[in-house]
C-alpha cells in the first residue's frame, strides 16, 4: 500500500514512516525539504498519485494566532483538495487532546479549523487526540518561564511518549477509516508544575518551578480536565521514568 506522511521528517513524521516501512508498505516522507509543500501546494499532486492512504503531521511552524490559523487553513484546504483529485481513501490527522475546551489559544483555534475542514471533506477520515508528548516539556518549561522562575499551572497532565505515538499513528494508517476522533495519552497522570519540576531537576536545570493557577497553556485558561482524556483513549506503554532514563541527556 502507498501511504504518503506529510510532515514526514518531523518529530511524529520519522518514526512513523520507519514503522511502516518495517511493515513491508510504500512510504512518501513528504516535506518542504522533500519537494511537497501543503502551503504552496507544490508536488502534492505527484506524491499523492496512487496513495490510498494520507496522514497529515506537519505542525505549524509559528504559534502566533494569525499565522497559525492561517497554516492549518491553507494546509488543509490544499491537501484534502490534492487528495480528492488523487482518490485517496485514508486521511489521518493527529491533533491534541482538548483542543475544543483551549479555544482561547490561536494555536488551538488553528487545531479545530482543521479538523473541521477534514470533517467536511468528503474523504473518510480518522482524527487522532494526543495528549502531550513527553519531548515538549522542555518546550512547555521555556513557555512558563520568567527569569529563573517557570510558572505553570497544576492542572492535571498525561504525557505520552513520541515512541508510544508513532505505534499508534501506524496502527491508524493501516485500520480501516474510523470517521471518528480517537483519543491516545501516557500510562500516568501528573500536576503539570510537579513534572517538569522532575524533568528540570533530571536535567540539572536550574530553574525553579512555581505552581500558579492562573498560567496561561499557550494563551488557554486550564483547569483539571483540560489537558486529559476520559473518552477511553489508547494509553502508552513508556512510562515518565523510562522515558527519563532513556531520553534526558544533562549537559
Amino acid at each position: 500500500m502507498k501511504i504518503v506522511v506529510i510532515g514526514g521528517t518531523g518529530l511524529i513524521g520519522s518514526k512513523t514512516v520507519e514503522r511502516l516501512r518495517k511493515r513491508g508498505h510504500d512510504v512518501i516522507a513528504a516535506s518542504p525539504n522533500s519537494g511537497v509543500n501543503t502551503i504552496t501546494g507544490e508536488g502534492l499532486a505527484e506524491a499523492l498519485s496512487g496513495t490510498e492512504v494520507v496522514l497529515d503531521l506537519a505542525n505549524s511552524p509559528s504559534f502566533e494566532d494569525k499565522a497559525v490559523l492561517e497554516f492549518f487553513e491553507t494546509s488543509g484546504r490544499n491537501l484534502l483538495a490534492a487528495e480528492k483529485l488523487a482518490g485517496v481513501k485514508h486521511h489521518i490527522a493527529l491533533s491534541v487532546v482538548g483542543t475544543e475546551r483551549l479555544q482561547e489559544s490561536g494555536y488551538f483555534r488553528g487545531k479545530l479549523a482543521q479538523e473541521k475542514l477534514i470533517k467536511a471533506s468528503g474523504i473518510p477520515y480518522t482524527i487522532v487526540h494526543s495528549t502531550q508528548f513527553m519531548e515538549f516539556l522542555g518546550g512547555i518549561a521555556r513557555s512558563g518561564t520568567v527569569g529563573q522562575t517557570v510558572h505553570l499551572s497544576p492542572t492535571y497532565v498525561q504525557p505520552i511518549a513520541s515512541d508510544d505515538v508513532a505505534d499508534a499513528m501506524a496502527d491508524v494508517a493501516l485500520s480501516a477509516p474510523a470517521n471518528a476522533t480517537l483519543e491516545i495519552a501516557g500510562p500516568e497522570r501528573a500536576r503539570l508544575s510537579e513534572l517538569v519540576a522532575r524533568y528540570l531537576k533530571a536535567m540539572k536545570d536550574p530553574r525553579t518551578t512555581e505552581a500558579d493557577v492562573e498560567a496561561r497553556y499557550f494563551g488557554a485558561r486550564l483547569n483539571d480536565q483540560s489537558l486529559v482524556s476520559d473518552n477511553n483513549p489508547r494509553l502508552g506503554s513508556i512510562t515518565f521514568e523510562q522515558w527519563f532514563a532513556k531520553s534526558i541527556q544533562p549537559t
